[in-house]
Formats: structure tokens, C-alpha cells, sequence
């Protein structure tokens, strides 16, 4: 895989579990939380799909080959800023997986958008307060 078709499967991952607009090639538009996708074809799941007449779909399932275009507002996670502010903290020992959508420090505390999901004790506590304060930074 070329690493232009690398980043751009990371940026669709990373769509995942935010609020979107997709547009189909039928001319429907549904905006909802992405919940699921395969990268193989760009099939997704979207919970909670309201189309543009505001009728509400709990779980909607698009084939690939009808979207046409897939937009979110939302800002994405900047996971390589946050492993840049762990690096000053824990030099040497952070290891970045953009496209897994994780940190790993220490190689055993595991941090993501959502903070520590793995590891305990004073390096995991370490980890959540950088993770902490760099989400009160980037929120205010």
C-alpha cells in the first residue's frame, strides 16, 4: 500500500465514531455518527441517520458504491500532537500508531483520543495527566 492510500485510510479511520454528512450518488444526504466503515470498499455504518427530511434511522448500512461524498465538522484528534507532548515527557519511549489510532508509552500504557485504556499504576498515572492537560489546552 502506497503511503498516499496510508493516509487516507487513516483519515477515513478516523471519522469513526464522529458525527458526519454523507451524500449519495442517488442524491440523499444522511447525517449521523459513523460507527462502522470497510476500507475495502467505503461501505459504512452510521448510527442514529437523519436524511433530509428528518426521519431518524437507528442504524443505517450504505454500500460503498452509492456515497458519493463523506463530511465531518468536527475537528479530528491530533494524536501527533499529543505523542509529541508525551515524547517531552517520557523522551525515547512513546511510540506512535496513527493508523491503529493509539499511543503506546513505555511500551505498557496505551493511550488513545479518549485517554489511558491500558497499563496502570504511576506511569499510567503520569500519562493521563499529560493526556488531561493537553485536552484542556487544545479545548480552551
Amino acid at each position: 500500500m502506497s503511503v498516499p492510500q496510508r493516509k487516507f485510510l487513516t483519515e477515513v479511520a478516523a471519522l469513526v465514531e464522529k458525527t458526519v454528512s454523507v451524500s449519495t450518488t442517488t442524491g440523499r444526504t444522511f447525517t449521523g455518527t459513523l460507527i462502522g466503515i470497510n476500507t475495502d470498499n467505503l461501505s459504512l455504518c452510521i448510527a442514529e441517520a437523519k436524511d433530509e427530511t428528518g426521519k431518524v434511522t437507528h442504524r443505517l448500512f450504505l454500500n460503498g458504491n452509492v456515497v458519493a461524498q463523506i463530511s465531518s465538522a468536527e475537528k479530528p484528534f491530533d494524536l501527533q500532537a499529543l505523542a509529541s507532548r508525551l515524547e517531552k515527557v517520557f523522551p525515547t519511549m512513546v511510540k506512535l500508531y496513527e493508523d491503529k489510532g493509539f499511543i503506546w508509552v513505555m511500551d505498557k500504557v496505551k493511550l488513545t483520543e479518549r485517554g489511558v485504556v491500558e497499563g496502570s499504576g504511576p506511569a499510567a498515572e503520569r500519562v493521563q495527566r499529560v493526556y488531561e492537560q493537553f485536552m484542556s489546552e487544545t479545548k480552551g
